[in-house]
């Protein structure tokens, strides 16, 4: 059986604007680290015009499974928003945004990334683990 989430995940990374690379290597980056989370899965949700939501899914969690959302902000150029409910990660440096009602309809903590910065790229990353690690 072919999974539907890859291959659009696959369709949409191939029709990616090239005035958007960063955001696209950055995105890439994410998904070949929730591939690689075990007991996870992803799904793929498109809102051409407003946003492409990959999301992280614990798959022995029936109450909140959902542990990461990482969305491509259809802009030009594209841009990221990884948001995590608010109790599932820390954020020591304060550099996420505390935003209520913002997952899913309960208060999130989310990390824009508009350009290359690869210090908040690597911190985020560090949440992702944080958050997986919360929902087991």
């Amino acid at each position: 059986m072919v999974d539907t989430s890859q291959q659009q995940i696959e369709t949409f990374v191939q029709e990616w604007p090239s005035s958007s690379a960063p955001a696209r290597d950055i995105f890439l980056l994410f998904l070949k680290q929730l591939q690689g989370l075990a007991d996870s899965r992803l799904e793929f949700h498109a809102r051409p015009g407003v946003s492409y939501s990959l999301r992280g899914v614990r798959q022995e969690r029936t109450v909140r499974p959902l542990f990461v959302m990482v969305d491509v902000i259809d802009d030009e150029p594209r841009w990221l928003s990884v948001c995590f409910y608010g109790q599932a990660i820390t954020d020591p440096e304060q550099r996420g945004d505390f935003v209520p009602g913002g997952l899913l309809g309960e208060d999130g903590h989310c990390f824009d990334i508009e350009g290359t910065d690869s210090s908040l790229v690597a911190y985020v990353q560090g949440r992702i683990v944080e958050a997986h690690a919360a929902a087991a």
